[in-house]
């Protein structure tokens, strides 16, 4: 079962992920009001670390703690904070690195655990990483040198 939740839960990451990129190249403005339905990933992220401690799947545990990681920085960054490190990378690089590093991370987690149990499954996470990366580069604003 967990195997399965964490594949769902993978694949309702990147396809929210998609939206939210391709929704702020051009309407902002229904990200900063409806972004925080991302954030509600939490709920079902938490249910499958209780899952993974009862089956003793302690990476599972691992990478579903690094997603839970950057869920909480998402919302530090987006509710509290309030950094400008998207817009300006050189200057904001200290709010930057730990912020991609959990990115990364969180992405390289919801590759490689299904790929572990299913060569279409990994695949399958793999063009959805992609496809999220790609809107992600392609809705950041430009900026010049």
């Amino acid at each position: 079962m967990l195997t399965s939740f964490f594949f769902v839960l993978g694949i309702v990451n990147n396809t929210l992920l998609i939206v939210i990129f391709i929704l702020r190249k051009n309407r902002l403005d229904l990200i900063r009001r409806f972004g925080w339905i991302y954030l509600l990933l939490t709920i079902p992220a938490i249910y499958a670390i209780f899952l993974a401690v009862h089956d003793g799947a302690s990476r599972y545990a691992i990478f579903l703690g690094i997603f839970l990681a950057y869920l909480l920085m998402e919302w530090l960054f987006d509710h509290i904070l309030s950094p400008v490190f998207r817009e300006s990378w050189r200057q904001s690089w200290k709010w930057l690195t730990p912020y991609l590093v959990l990115y990364y991370a969180m992405n390289y987690g919801f590759i490689v655990m299904p790929w572990k149990t299913s060569l279409l499954s990994g695949l399958s996470m793999l063009g959805l990483t992609v496809i999220q990366m790609v809107t992600n580069l392609w809705s950041h604003p430009r900026t010049k040198n």
